[in-house]
């Protein structure tokens, strides 16, 4: 156009500012170059120019240079400030977005319905419920409460901020309650692991309206975080009868099925699919490695593969995840190629979770060197990143490690989580730190502010019993905030074991037989802690419990990689075809080592 000598109006470069906030990436300099153009011309003070400046900086990540617009504009529309607001908070600055807010109000400009909509947003990311609430009684002042779009905005709002009684009040309230509104009351109460109250809007909803595909995947995956197989069986039962079907309601099925340890339903879901996509590949080798079919994931790669199907970042993770869980170290490192290869992550947040992935392969194939590396060599750590990293040390016996890189992860300015925590407390545990274990469980709830759980108190009191300060490990106990479960008694039980304190060892055995615990693990240390104090009619009696109860321990297995293929065995196991030349190999080594040592 420039070349033909044709001259641009207010309209063209708008035009253009429209196109590159939705190309961005690489045409965001070209933006820049218009930017200038623009204002040589005459055009910088052109309002509909401006707005679309504001809003391509803003899509583009480049929230300063988008104020540095707003506030040079002589004059702003409501387009110009809602522009703003909308920016700061898709660029996670929602405290900004409050701010240009209240400034717009004092110069007597009043909201319309997309500016509204907006600030609902940012106070669902906020969960600023206070903020919440003014909009509400502003939308009510000015009679827009009968706006669908803001009525739902307002109800994920309050949903956000977990204000149910809210919720519940505005939902019933809303006289056309549309796909959207059911879902998100779907949505909201699974969100906080309430199944039992989405089964009932479920069957609310479809007195109303038809349940979407959505709908349907937002109920099944509620069902299959709680494990309630009844319901999820009927969703799947209404989507055989109504046809509603797409690739990630497949997906949710069979994840459903596989949380719910039901392997052969999943699998079944899995192969009726119509079209099955990276997504669901991805959900049924999750669910064989939730249920232990390591092997079986790895085939379901290779199947991926036969089809002639590019695998996804969800599917490589997976089949990482396998060779972590087999420590397959040569096949974890051949799938690390792959990924470096081909670079199938889709954004920043993916390509971390995979290295993450990569970092916990190498460890848990014993390669801490190599997950060092790994750790050293991502730019932008998060704190499953750094957990993950301090994880691995853990599992490696390297508490004094596992200390230090979490004193560089806080001196970075990261917050530790709840697992961050349980990872350095286990390895205090695991490496005789007791008062580094203290003083880290101290600043748990004064520096970091988290209430420590269960999984904390666990290790704790193992660690405290294994140093022998069994005292202070019941004193624990007695303290706790919460309940203490079968595994905290087991923990000082054991303790009492290996230190021979008869008088705590009956008290917590005790205290284990409450509980009425239908595992064969916990049975099997009360009565060796009865046997080592030579109360024999108490062991005998265990025993017994446990004959009619029809206890068994699953037999441990482990396997080898030998040429590329993986070699599962277990105790005694004499199944392999080449045994023989195993165990003449065997022999002859135990000849050697007796040659050699006398």
């Amino acid at each position: 156009m420039r070349d033909s000598l044709v001259q641009a109006d207010n309209y063209t470069f708008p035009i253009v500012n429209r196109a590159i906030s939705l190309l961005g990436g690489e045409y965001l300099k070209c933006g820049e170059m218009v930017h200038c153009i623009a204002i040589q011309m005459g055009f910088g003070e052109n309002l509909y120019f401006s707005n679309t400046l504001i809003e391509m900086y803003a899509k583009n990540g480049i929230i300063d240079a988008a104020f540095r617009v707003f506030d040079e504009m002589p004059d702003r529309d409501l387009v110009s400030w809602t522009s703003m607001i909308s920016g700061y908070v898709s660029n996670g600055d929602v405290i900004s977005s409050f701010r240009i807010f209240h400034k717009m109000r004092m110069e007597n400009l009043e909201p319309n319905l997309v500016t509204l909509l907006i600030m609902f947003g940012a106070c669902s990311v906020d969960r600023n419920v206070v903020q919440g609430r003014k909009l509400h009684g502003y939308v009510i002042k000015n009679g827009m409460e009968s706006d669908g779009s803001l009525k739902n905005s307002m109800l994920t709002m309050y949903s956000k901020c977990g204000t149910f009684q809210d919720v519940e009040i505005l939902f019933n309230t809303i006289l056309r309650r549309d796909v959207v509104t059911w879902n998100i009351m779907i949505s909201t109460y699974s969100l906080y692991d309430n199944s039992s109250r989405v089964a009932e809007i479920l069957y609310e909803m479809q007195t109303e309206v038809i349940p979407s595909v959505e709908t349907l995947t937002l109920a099944i995956s509620s069902f299959a975080k709680s494990g309630h197989f009844l319901q999820g069986e009927k969703v799947h039962a209404y989507v055989v009868k109504t046809g509603v079907f797409d690739n990630i309601l497949q997906s949710s099925l069979v994840e459903f099925y596989a949380k719910c340890g039901e392997i052969g339903k999943a699998l079944q879901c899995f192969k009726e699919g119509p079209r099955r996509n990276y997504i669901t590949w991805g959900a049924m080798m999750s669910g064989f490695l939730q249920n232990g079919y390591i092997k079986e994931a790895i085939e379901m790669f290779c199947q991926i593969q036969d089809a002639g199907m590019k695998p996804g970042s969800d599917v490589l993770r997976n089949l990482v995840l396998a060779y972590s869980h087999l420590g397959a170290l040569r096949l974890g490192k051949v799938a690390h190629g792959y990924v470096i290869r081909n670079i199938i992550c889709r954004c920043a947040e993916d390509k971390l979770a995979m290295e993450t992935s990569i970092l916990n392969m190498y460890a848990k194939c014993g390669s801490i060197v190599s997950a060092r590396r790994c750790f050293d060599q991502i730019a932008i750590k998060d704190v499953v990143l750094w957990s993950s990293m301090i994880e691995a040390y853990n599992n490696h016996g390297l508490g004094f490690e596992a200390l230090q890189l979490f004193d560089c992860m806080v001196d970075e300015g990261v917050e530790p989580n709840s697992i961050t925590i349980l990872s350095i407390l286990s390895a205090c545990n695991h490496s005789g730190l007791v008062s580094e274990a203290c003083m880290v469980f101290e600043y748990m709830g004064g520096r970091f502010g988290i209430k420590p759980d269960l999984n904390h108190y666990t290790c704790m009191v193992d660690l405290l019993g294994r140093s022998g300060e069994l005292c202070k490990a019941r004193e624990m106990i007695e303290n706790m905030v919460i309940e203490p479960d079968s595994r905290i008694w087991g923990s000082l039980l054991a303790a009492s074991k290996i230190h021979f304190n008869r008088e705590l060892g009956t008290y917590a055995s005790e205290r284990l037989m409450k509980l009425d615990l239908d595992t064969a693990e916990y049975h099997t240390l009360i009565s060796n802690v009865h046997v080592s104090s030579e109360r024999w009619v108490e062991a005998e009696n265990v025993r017994k419990v446990m004959g009619a109860k029809n206890f068994k321990k699953p037999p441990g297995w482990s396997c080898i990689e030998a040429r590329g293929k993986l070699h599962g065995f277990v105790a005694s196991d004499v199944s392999h075809p080449k045994m023989p030349e195993i165990h003449g190999i065997l022999q002859c080594l135990n000849r050697n080592a007796m040659e050699e040592f006398g």
